[in-house]
């Protein structure tokens, strides 16, 4: 049996500025596009409808702004996460910024 090894890194980052006007659902969109410009190695699942893998914490309301929000993403190659931090803060837009990352 082939072992399946997954790099998960967990991600603090803002939110704030004109960001704090869009829904939980938008900015979970908006890390999703930044992911895919960054070209980083996510994980996605299997089937017939293949999702990135990554996990949210609490949803915060709409107009609320955020110095520290978390994010679980898994990964499907070997990643630094300082590389991760670097390449998502390079397209993200303004009001969310990736802080610290580190590997779980």
């Amino acid at each position: 049996m082939i072992e399946d090894k997954k790099i998960v890194i967990k991600i603090t980052y803002t939110k704030g500025g004109e960001v704090r006007f869009i829904s939980h659902l938008d900015l979970m969109r908006v890390i999703s596009r930044a992911i895919r410009r960054a070209n980083l190695p996510i994980a996605y699942s299997q089937g017939f409808n293949p999702r990135m893998k990554m996990s949210f914490g609490q949803a915060l309301k709409v107009g609320q702004s955020s110095g520290s929000e978390e994010a679980k993403l898994t990964f499907e190659e070997e990643i630094s996460p300082q590389e991760v931090v670097d390449r998502l803060n390079l397209v993200l837009p303004n009001g969310v910024d990736v802080l610290t990352a580190s590997r779980i």
